[in-house]
C-alpha cells in the first residue's frame, strides 16, 4: 500500500494579483534611484536642515546705530541738514553680504555724521531757547509796568535823576500815553511813550522804535533832558500848555 504525499496548497490568485504591481512599484523606484544617481539606501533619507547663519559683530553695530541715526533725524527734521546723515543710513540698511571692512568703515562715518548733527541741533535749540527767552523779557518789557522800570532805571544810570523826578516822569507819559509803546496820535501822528512827533524821529536812538519800549524811553529822556533840563520841568510845562 502506498502512501500519498500531500500536495501543497495552490498559490491563492488574490495574493498573486497584489505581489506583481507591489513588485513592480519596487522595481521602478530602484530603478529611478539608479538613473538619477541615488543610492537606495538614501531615498528614504530625510532633506537636511541648513545651519543658522551666524551674525557678525559688525551687522550687529550697524543695526544699533543706524537705528540712533534715525532717531537723531527724526528729531532734527526741519531744524538742521540731515541730507548727509540720510544718505548715510540708506547706505547700512541691510549689510548682508557686504564686506565686514565696508561695513564698518560705512558704521564709523555714520556715527561721526550723527554726532554732527545732533551737535547742531543742540546749538539749534539752545539759539531757540535764548531767543524765546528774548522774545519775552521784551514783552515784559513792554508792558506799562516794564516801561516804568525801564525809564526809572535809565534816568537815574544815564540823569542821576531820582524818585522825585521820575515821578513827573510817570506823570507826565501817563497823561501823554498811559504808557503804551503803541500809542498813537490820530490827528497829530504822534507815537509812542513820550509821543515823538513824528515818530520816526525816534529812529535816531535804534531803528526799531515802533516796536521797543526801551528805545523809546531812551529818545524821551534824551528829549526832555534836551529840552526842559529835568522831567518836573516838562511836567510843569505840559499842565500848563497841554503839551510838551
Amino acid at each position: 500500500m502506498r502512501l500519498r504525499t500531500p500536495s501543497s496548497p495552490a498559490p491563492s490568485r488574490t495574493t498573486h494579483h497584489l505581489a506583481s504591481p507591489l513588485l513592480g512599484v519596487a522595481a521602478g523606484v530602484a530603478l529611478l534611484g539608479l538613473l538619477i544617481g541615488i543610492p537606495l539606501t538614501a531615498q528614504a533619507a530625510t532633506t537636511p536642515v541648513a545651519a543658522p547663519v551666524e551674525t557678525r559683530a559688525v551687522d550687529s553695530d550697524a543695526v544699533f546705530f543706524v537705528g540712533l541715526a534715525r532717531t537723531t533725524a527724526a528729531q532734527a527734521e526741519g531744524k538742521v541738514d540731515t541730507t548727509d546723515l540720510k544718505i548715510e543710513i540708506a547706505q547700512l540698511d541691510g549689510t548682508t553680504g557686504m564686506n565686514e571692512i565696508t561695513v564698518g568703515a560705512l558704521t564709523g562715518q555714520l556715527r561721526a555724521t550723527t554726532a554732527q548733527v545732533a551737535e547742531a541741533l543742540h546749538v539749534y535749540e539752545q539759539q531757540q531757547a535764548a531767543a524765546a527767552a528774548a522774545a519775552a523779557a521784551l514783552a515784559a518789557a513792554n508792558t506799562p509796568d516794564g516801561a516804568r522800570a525801564t525809564a526809572r532805571e535809565l534816568a537815574a544810570d544815564q540823569y542821576g535823576w531820582g524818585d522825585g523826578q521820575f515821578s513827573c516822569l510817570d506823570s507826565l507819559w501817563q497823561k501823554e500815553s498811559s504808557w503804551n509803546y503803541q500809542a498813537e496820535n490820530s490827528s497829530s501822528g504822534a507815537y509812542g511813550i513820550p509821543q515823538a512827533l513824528p515818530g520816526s524821529k525816534m529812529s535816531s536812538v535804534a531803528d526799531d522804535w515802533q516796536t521797543v519800549a526801551a528805545t523809546q524811553i531812551a529818545w524821551g529822556l534824551r528829549y526832555i533832558a534836551g529840552s526842559y533840563g529835568t522831567p518836573c520841568a516838562a511836567w510843569a510845562h505840559s499842565q500848563a500848555t497841554n503839551w510838551y
